[in-house]
């Protein structure tokens, strides 16, 4: 009898395991069914949304705005946009920023996006806004450089109509501040060693921090520590000017400029969270002497396979067009279509002070609404850039960074992942420690890419404090 019952319950199991396979595989199915259909419906949505868009931008701001999808020809004669191109054949649209353009910086997904039925189809037919990139420069074009950058002097143009203009997010251009919004706690005094550089991840601020980790520090790192947490250049409080590409470079130099210049910072940790992390690998790379330990909260790294190109890689990876989960729906959406996501921010972040005051009003202050703030104060023009001038961008430089991490930076490397994080798989943390064998890996059980921080702040700020006293000394 008992053999019977042990073999009953062993079939039982099997059987279970049959179903959870055949409901896998079906959700599969239908979620890829289903992703096709609507991306595919958001590949023409984005190409009549152009149209739209160019027509309202003539009658609103009296001249053609170029876009990503814009022949060259349209774009070539547009204030602040010049056309690069390399012996007469790959042609490439740049925007010139305030800052020493470099070219290498500008992402190849910003123009090449192939449609949903292109990459299922695997034929080599491009979308129509597909333009090739371009590495080298003639000196035609370096001559168009100098002239435009007109010696590297920051204007500050009103916000284009579909930004908000509220003093917040028009900080850049009402009150000429050339620097990013800092919120500092701790020692006030520039006589110490002891600083910590806090980096927010894509479309939040630096209240990710500041609502959870700051209040729960103790006395004694505040008596001893700087805290120094940034909304990057383009989110938050931070100036959102129209005419940056939002390059890891102008990224970093605005970080120098905020916090590592004024407050004499010659040594610093740093913590970081997903799209940040990518800016403190390239920050530690720049200051390799001073960096005293480096946290990693979710970074997105993601080996590129032989034959593929990086930043194409990296595109699919973190936006895989997929309508579930949600988040990842969400990141498709930002990174594939430009005019698509520029009505998503039309709707939300011109009008963020409405989302914000319903989701006070909603929730009645249950809930802290610091979250949805940092996802609604930003600019499309800011979100856009950083996506894939950051992200995508350094897909192949990223590898770079930890190799220079783990042979030449002389301080402890701590990597944090939330199990059920479904934007940066826990893979990407393990690809971390396969390049920096020395990294310390966390895999926090039932989190996710926010509730990491967001829910355990108390238990963080304690690991972190950890970290911090037991750093190597560089």
């Amino acid at each position: 009898m008992r053999v019977e019952i042990e073999s009953t319950i062993c079939d039982l199991g099997v059987m279970g395991k049959k179903t959870r396979s055949v409901i896998g595989f079906t959700g599969k199915l239908i979620n890829d069914l289903l992703s096709f259909l609507v991306f595919s419906f958001l590949d023409v949505l984005d190409v009549l949304l152009c149209y739209v868009y160019k027509v309202v931008d003539f009658v609103v701001e009296d001249e053609w705005k170029p876009c990503y999808c814009s022949s060259s020809k349209a774009a070539i004669v547009n204030c602040g946009n010049i056309l690069v191109s390399e012996n007469g054949e790959a042609e490439k649209i740049v925007c010139v920023s305030s800052t020493k353009l470099r070219l290498e910086e500008i992402s190849d997904t910003l123009y090449s996006r192939p449609s949903v039925v292109v990459d299922v189809s695997k034929t080599t037919v491009k979308r129509r806004n597909v333009v090739p990139s371009v590495g080298g420069r003639s000196p035609f074009v370096v001559e168009m450089l100098q002239e435009k950058i007109g010696g590297g002097k920051m204007s500050h143009p009103v916000p284009r109509w579909s930004d908000c203009d509220c003093e917040t997010c028009n900080s850049w251009s009402s009150s000429c501040k050339d620097t990013l919004f800092v919120h500092m706690e701790g020692r006030k005094d520039n006589n110490i060693s002891e600083n910590v550089l806090f980096i927010h991840g894509f479309i939040s601020s630096s209240a990710f921090w500041t609502e959870t980790l700051f209040p729960n520090f103790s006395r004694s790192i505040k008596s001893k520590y700087r805290l120094f947490a940034i909304d990057l250049l383009g989110f938050g409080k931070s100036p959102k000017p129209h005419e940056s590409l939002y390059t890891v470079n102008e990224h970093l130099e605005m970080i120098e400029r905020s916090v590592l210049e004024p407050n004499k910072v010659e040594s610093f940790h740093i913590v970081a969270h997903s799209l940040g992390c990518i800016l403190a690998l390239a920050l530690a790379v720049k200051y390799p002497n001073s960096v005293k330990s480096l946290t990693l909260l979710a970074p997105p790294y993601f080996p590129t396979p032989k034959g593929e190109e990086a930043t194409q890689y990296m595109m699919r990876k973190v936006a895989p067009r997929q309508v579930w989960p949600l988040i990842a729906f969400g990141a498709s959406m930002a990174c594939w279509y430009e005019h698509v996501s520029r009505t998503i921010c039309l709707l939300i972040c011109k009008h963020h002070r409405t989302w914000e005051f319903l989701a006070k009003l909603v929730t009645r202050n249950r809930i802290r609404t610091y979250l949805i703030e940092g996802f609604c104060c930003h600019t499309h023009n800011a979100a856009w850039h950083t996506l894939h001038n950051v992200i995508c961008g350094t897909a192949a430089k990223i590898e770079g960074y930890l190799d220079l991490v783990q042979n030449y930076l002389n301080c402890s490397v701590n990597v944090f992942h939330g199990q059920d994080d479904e934007l940066i798989p826990v893979e990407c943390s393990d690809n971390v420690k396969t390049r920096v064998p020395r990294a310390n890996i966390t895999i926090v059980e039932k989190k996710d890419h926010i509730t990491i921080v967001v829910g355990r702040q108390k238990a963080f700020a304690r690991e972190l404090e950890q970290i911090w006293k037991t750093a190597r000394t560089t």
